[in-house]
């Protein structure tokens, strides 16, 4: 059969972009297909808005403390349209690199339109009909809109126009307490919002609780309020909504869902040729194939966890099966997660909980706080604590919570994947003063009881009889 490419591309987001920039620059005829905005959900409804609104409101929330360090700073004048604009200015900065012109230089073909899978190795774009030895769908995922009673008739925020208001919200209710609602939560009470977070479980439910309850701590310490319960009925108009608990009734301007993302999977005719479906999204295997030959499924509209460095790795490694034939298998068990509050929450592999749920008794847990680490008394930023869980020697995961955690995730992820070692980590020349040195302190503590056991005491105390009588 004679083909139009070698392989076609479904999705312009993190995921796609990498598979196909990866494919193309070893020389492959790649179609790559996008129907919304290039760069996906992360460049324009996620990461990037979102950090940047983070940003605006760390410098809002430092100009509030008076003085500090002998410094005194007027009270912020926040003016939502610079925020705004901020926001889109980060946006605009970074989109080149994620455009549809760069990915041509690169090689490709792209089609700005809504594609079809019509069989295993063929897709219809447009009114064109492209064929490929491999299909790739990557087409991301949306937010999930739980089943609130009245919500269809009020309106309502995404991630996906929260950062196009007009204006900063008088009182923000955000129903959700994992990562987004989180962030957002702190990020507009230091702006001026009022925010109330409606939260039925656990906050940052996948996060180690020791981390959660200083983040809840710094929050509230923001103006947060927190209500534990599950949000039954919403109702209102623009600028006036009420939203009922079953406990409470919460008056507010804005809303915000924020209760988690469902792949996009559906629509695309993948039903129709075989490929399986499974709760989460498209099923696949660990090398991301799915159920029909030759089509694989990588990011978030795939079951599996739904981050944008995930959806980077999957993209490459389905490159290098695609163009190289090296069948490259994923592995979640150094995978690390961040969220950006103030402080930042970081976690990489299992938690203590899922340690010890795994390893029992054979779990242990070493624990040292950024009170302990001189840069961060320096700073006056000493709220915090790394938690390196171990079994023996070996790294099993680390929760960081401190200014900048997600930044020193990364000799963990060293160690929990055998690349480096926790005696490498803790005899390892760190430079003075950083806050990397935590790491140091934790990975030492773990070979503390071994350095300073019995044997090396006897031998050390043997060494200095000997000298003695020698000298």
């Amino acid at each position: 059969m004679k083909f139009t490419h070698d392989v076609i591309v479904i999705g312009g987001g993190a995921a796609g972009l990498t598979a196909a920039g990866g494919c193309a620059l070893f020389g492959l005829r790649v179609a790559l297909i996008e129907a919304r905005k290039m760069g996906g959900e992360c460049l324009n409804d996620g990461c990037v808005p979102s950090k940047a609104l983070i940003a605006a409101a760390a410098r809002a929330a430092e100009a509030r403390t008076p003085t500090r360090y002998g410094i005194t700073l007027e009270p912020p004048k926040v003016e939502w349209t610079g925020v705004h604009k901020h926001i889109h200015d980060a946006i605009a900065a970074i989109a080149p690199h994620d455009s549809e012109e760069r990915f041509e230089e690169m090689g490709c073909e792209v089609f700005r339109d809504w594609a079809q899978v019509t069989g295993p190795q063929s897709v219809e774009v447009g009114w064109r009909t492209l064929t490929a030895p491999r299909i790739v769908i990557a087409t991301g995922s949306q937010p999930a809109v739980p089943p609130i009673e009245g919500l269809d008739d009020v309106p309502y925020l995404t991630n996906e126009n929260l950062f196009d208001i007009d204006e900063l919200p008088d009182h923000l209710i955000i129903v959700g307490g994992g990562v987004i609602g989180m962030e957002m939560a702190q990020a507009f009470s230091r702006l001026g919002s009022r925010v109330t977070v409606v939260e039925p479980g656990d906050l940052l439910g996948r996060d180690d609780p020791d981390s959660v309850a200083v983040v809840r701590e710094a929050l509230e310490e923001d103006g947060v309020r927190f209500v534990k319960g599950r949000a039954e009925r919403v109702s209102g108009e623009a600028g006036a909504v009420r939203l009922e608990t079953g406990g409470e009734t919460i008056d507010g301007s804005h809303l915000l869902i924020a209760t988690g993302r469902q792949a996009n999977c559906t629509g695309l005719g993948l039903e129709g040729i075989g490929v399986a479906m499974g709760k989460g999204g498209i099923t696949v295997d660990d090398r991301r194939r799915t159920s029909v030959k030759g089509i694989y499924a990588i990011g978030d509209c795939r079951e599996g966890p739904r981050l944008t460095h995930v959806s980077g790795y999957e993209g490459s490694n389905v490159a290098l099966e695609i163009t190289l034939g090296l069948p490259a298998k994923v592995d979640w068990s150094a995978l690390p997660w961040v969220t950006y509050t103030d402080p930042e929450v970081a976690q990489i592999g299992m938690t203590e909980a899922e340690a010890r749920k795994k390893h029992g008794d054979k779990v242990t847990v070493v624990k040292e706080t950024f009170h302990d680490n001189e840069r961060s008394l320096a700073e006056a930023k000493d709220r915090g604590h790394l938690k390196l869980v171990l079994k023996g020697k070996k790294v099993l995961g680390a929760s960081i919570v401190g200014k900048n955690a997600g930044e020193l995730l990364l000799p963990f992820a060293q160690s929990i994947t055998g690349k480096s070692s926790t005696f490498a980590l803790g005899s390892a020349i760190i430079a003075y003063p950083t806050r990397s040195e935590i790491s140091k302190a934790a990975a030492f503590s773990a070979w503390e009881p071994t350095v300073f056991g019995a044997f090396p005491k006897w031998w050390a105390q043997t060494l200095a009889k000997l000298r003695a009588r020698l000298a």
